[in-house]
């Protein structure tokens, strides 16, 4: 049997030590602060909300949610990024994902303050990413399945890692990360995605696999090498009428195929999802660590 990736375990580690950093900015009378914004009613993006105020609560962080209509415009969300740029209580900004259609996403992104961007999806915390410059924000999902390797002591150096899916949000990111000279890093990478001729024998060549692309169960026993470890990023709804909700959550992995083959394997649920929250929560902090040393 494989080594099962405990997400909510590793988690936990880091809110233990989110709250002590968290307890030494209160000793200076600092309170980090986190501003969530949500534009319309997806019963999703408002559930992940709940959970990144639930967790600011829980670990004594100042949290401040901005819940808006479908009908905003892109003026009035400009605007309300503006003030909270300027609001000296905030240290992290971010715009729950996605908005509306009428709105310009990356203008969006690019209209919050890198300082308190700790999402990481601005274009200068992308550049200080692919510089290995540490006073930036490393996109929440991808740090959190780098956390998941290092904590479970999976040997990246050296490491031929695929990482299926091209996203900004999590494909693109995370194949800068694990490139990275450090801790966590220094893999061969390969970015394999939708258009990829035969991908089962890119992925099969993995000794880290990395999926992240966003459809039920595309990774199959043949997509996989013997000894891999596979980090699961999705989380898909298929429906499922003997639940009482009519759905279920699965990942891009076909687990109950792929877990024989893996020395270790993420779950859907309890992988990745709750690293992306105690992620997001670490960028909160060291923001506002990295402002308050630069106004002492």
């Amino acid at each position: 049997m494989p080594m099962i990736i405990d997400g909510k375990a590793i988690a936990e580690k880091v809110k233990a030590q989110c709250r002590e950093s968290i307890a030494a900015l209160k000793s200076r009378g600092i309170t980090p602060g986190l501003a969530v914004v949500i534009i319309g009613d997806d019963p999703a993006s408002h559930a992940y909300v709940r959970s990144k105020v639930r967790t600011c609560e829980e670990l004594g962080l100042h949290s401040l949610k901005i819940q808006k209509p479908s009908e905003t415009s892109q003026e009035q969300l400009l605007e309300i990024i503006a003030e909270l740029n300027a609001d000296e209580a905030i240290d992290g900004i971010l715009v729950q994902s996605p908005p509306p259609p009428h709105i310009d996403e990356g203008a969006v992104v690019r209209a919050i303050d890198p300082a308190k961007d700790v999402d990481g999806f601005h274009p200068l915390n992308v550049a200080k990413l692919a510089m290995d410059d540490d006073s930036g924000f490393v996109p929440c999902t991808p740090f959190g399945c780098q956390r998941l390797l290092i904590e479970h002591g999976i040997e990246t150096s050296g490491a031929r890692v695929v990482v299926l899916g091209r996203s900004m949000i999590v494909g693109k990111p995370m194949a800068l990360l694990m490139m990275r000279n450090g801790i966590g890093g220094n893999a061969t990478v390969t970015v394999a995605h939708s258009r990829t001729r035969d991908l089962a024998s890119v992925t099969r060549e993995a000794d880290i696999l990395i999926a992240a692309i966003g459809k039920p169960h595309l990774v199959t026993a043949d997509h996989v090498k013997d000894g891999a470890t596979v980090i699961d990023v999705g989380i898909n709804r298929v429906v499922d009428s003997t639940t009482k909700s009519g759905y279920r959550l699965v990942g891009d992995v076909d687990f109950d195929a792929v877990a024989p083959k893996c020395s270790a394997i993420t779950p859907v649920p309890g992988g990745v999802g709750p690293m992306t929250i105690a992620m997001l929560m670490a960028n909160t902090i060291k923001s506002s660590q990295l402002r308050h040393r630069a106004t002492s």
